[in-house]
């Protein structure tokens, strides 16, 4: 997080959870960005990023684990997504694409 705040970058978690959890979630982890509720699953289904029958649960959607770099125009400059929710992306290259764009 300090290397993300000294590259200026605008850190904003999404989450399908309600509103109420994600609050619980950020406080415990003392998360120093908010975590939006996409309860209704909209943005997920606008960038593709559903994983459905999530566990083998079926009608039980998720978001895949996803990350997405934006200019200061709003522009996309990078997307990492995963469908395996226990992979991390390479902080290494998120780092070296937010020095190019700042």
């Amino acid at each position: 997080m300090d290397r993300l705040i000294d590259l200026e970058a605008q850190v904003i978690g999404i989450s399908v959870n309600d509103p109420f959890a994600n609050k619980a979630f950020a406080e415990k982890n003392r998360l120093p960005f908010p975590v939006l509720s996409d309860y209704n699953r909209e943005v997920i289904k606008t960038y593709g990023l559903k994983s459905t029958d999530f566990a083998g649960l079926i009608g039980y959607t998720v978001a895949k684990r996803s990350i997405f770099i934006l200019d200061p125009k709003g522009i996309v400059q990078y997307v990492w997504v995963s469908d395996n929710p226990t992979v991390e992306p390479n902080y290494q290259e998120i780092q070296s694409k937010l020095e190019k764009i700042t």
